[in-house]
């Protein structure tokens, strides 16, 4: 089940996020998120009209996403990047998929022309979802985000809604 995110899943989205900013390379964020984290960042999204989906697997919080200003300034007030999180559990399941449709729905509602995607290298099942989304990889920004004591690729994906 997808859903809009509500404050009393601010602990749930915590958990995951923070598991997958310590334990792998999709996120460059090194530093975890706490649920006064979350919680201040559902309000603001809130608003500012912007969507924050929670993916559900029974009652448990499986996968998260959400969108934002792609670069400040009102030349840009169209084009908006994307996070998409899941939990290892539940990939190839559907979730994402209901995400990203959520998602791409909201922001046609809004007007946003594209929607973009940066997945690191080191995240190659992210840059496959995202192409069978429809998708298309633009570039690959060499060594733009550190963390593990390592330096990492950005991969930047666009789609036109």
């Amino acid at each position: 089940m997808i859903r809009a995110a509500q404050a009393a899943d601010a602990a749930a989205i915590a958990g995951l996020w923070s598991a997958l900013i310590r334990e792998t390379a999709v996120t460059f964020n090194a530093i975890e998120k706490t649920p006064s984290d979350v919680a201040t960042l559902l309000l603001e999204k809130s608003e500012e009209n912007l969507p924050f989906f929670v993916a559900l697997s029974g009652d448990e919080v499986m996968g998260f996403a959400t969108y934002g200003p792609f670069r400040s300034g009102i030349g840009y007030a169209h084009t908006m990047e994307h996070s998409i999180m899941l939990d290892a559990r539940v990939r190839g399941l559907g979730l994402g998929r209901g995400l990203m449709d959520a998602l791409e729905a909201h922001a046609r509602g809004r007007g946003v022309h594209t929607l973009w995607a940066g997945v690191s290298g080191e995240n190659p099942d992210g840059v496959r979802f995202h192409r069978h989304m429809g998708f298309t990889e633009l570039a690959t920004l060499p060594e733009v985000g550190f963390k593990f004591d390592r330096w990492m690729d950005l991969v930047l994906l666009y789609k036109r809604l």
